[in-house]
């Protein structure tokens, strides 16, 4: 079997010679240190991207038959951005910068964690109408000017569509990007901004959703009508927190719920069946409404503070709900013992069906090469 179909075959529950092993990329922090080790060269380190050759020459290095996150991305959001702008420069060298979303954040010099957000340029209609609806309507450049992943090296989309995917005797996973529903406009209202929108003008806050779940699905709906084959419709949110969602939960059902749905019918459509969902943080309160309108992978499945885990998932959801991810990849930076008590963890959930363990997030830079490599090779004498 190819490791495409591996992955489909233990993701519908049918036969497979061997476990998969996938992974979802690597800080750059991490390819920095492994040049500087002599595991990879500069070169690979420096052009690194999701799905492409470098990435499969690194992973290939370490065991891994693939990333997870190789897939096609429509630009579904706001074009264009806007041009970043310091607005000032404080002590110790931060900075107050107006971001490409329009929000005004404090970057620090060498932080590598996400900037605090001070300011929002999206507030109410006049900002909205002004800076925003004119950004989110679709246009067919949306799709044909974006870079693809052939398997070899990454090309502008050819003019007569997604051509090299309209052959389906590929060996390689290529999903589709669906966008984000409600993430991206977390990013741009912030938040408490979100919230008082909610409660103050929810006739804009219902027009803002509309309007991105409307360029999503135009966006989908182009690259699946130029005949390419796609494995997977994903993804992304990053809408929770450790303690749970950072939206109500019967808000999101009743406001982005139909826009979910509306692209997974379309996906169907065109026999896509898996659909997976990147969010980070304590999703359990809104797994229902992801279920309820199409999405049925979870992933990366944070073990974190509060041990996520397919299980209690799946005793709750049946069969109708997947994962990939759930591996803690902090035993990368620890010794082979705890990478093996790791992969002894993930027998029972391997042995549940429809999951895939996947280290939860990118590999960080503690993380060292060596134990890396004896994971996959604990993997595969463990899982075939």
């Amino acid at each position: 079997m190819t490791n495409r179909e591996r992955i489909l075959a233990v993701l519908n529950y049918q036969p497979y010679d061997r476990l998969p092993l996938v992974h979802f990329g690597f800080w750059r922090e991490t390819l920095d240190k492994w040049a500087e080790e002599g595991h990879i060269t500069r070169e690979q380190a420096e052009k690194h991207g999701d799905g492409n050759l470098e990435d499969k020459i690194i992973g290939t290095k370490l065991g891994f038959d693939a990333n997870y996150q190789s897939m096609f991305y429509p630009n579904a959001f706001l074009a264009p951005g806007f041009e970043p702008e310091v607005l000032e420069e404080l002590t110790d060298g931060v900075k107050k910068v107006r971001n490409g979303d329009g929000v005004v954040v404090l970057e620090k010099p060498g932080a590598g964690s996400i900037p605090a957000e001070i300011d929002h340029l999206l507030k109410d209609r006049s900002s909205w109408e002004e800076h925003y609806r004119h950004r989110l309507q679709f246009s067919e450049d949306r799709v044909r000017d974006v870079h693809v992943w052939t398997g070899e090296t990454s090309i502008p989309w050819p003019k007569g569509g997604l051509d090299f995917l309209r052959n389906d005797d590929r060996d390689y996973l290529y999903g589709l990007h669906c966008g984000s529903l409600f993430g991206n406009i977390r990013n741009i209202l912030g938040v408490t901004g979100a919230s008082y929108l909610f409660a103050e003008d929810d006739a804009l806050f219902t027009e803002i959703i509309d309007a991105v779940g409307e360029l999503c699905y135009r966006c989908v709906k182009m690259a699946l009508e130029s005949g390419a084959k796609f494995d997977f419709g994903h993804f992304w949110e990053d809408i929770c927190f450790k303690n749970g969602p950072l939206v109500i939960p019967s808000v999101f059902d009743e406001k982005v719920g139909p826009h979910y749905k509306r692209i997974t019918h379309l996906l169907r459509q065109y026999g896509i069946t898996i659909v997976s969902l990147d969010c980070d943080g304590c999703i359990d309160a809104l797994i229902p409404a992801w279920i309820n309108n199409g999405v049925n992978t979870m992933f990366p499945i944070e073990v974190g503070t509060w041990g996520a885990s397919i299980a209690p998932w799946r005793e709750t959801y049946g069969k109708e709900l997947r994962g990939v991810g759930g591996m803690n990849k902090v035993v990368f930076a620890r010794d082979r013992a705890a990478v093996d008590e790791e992969v002894e963890r993930l027998k029972p959930l391997v042995e549940l069906g429809g999951y895939i363990p996947c280290p939860d997030h990118r590999i960080a830079p503690d993380a060292e090469w060596d134990a890396i490599r004896h994971y996959c090779e604990r993997m595969r004498e463990t899982f075939g």
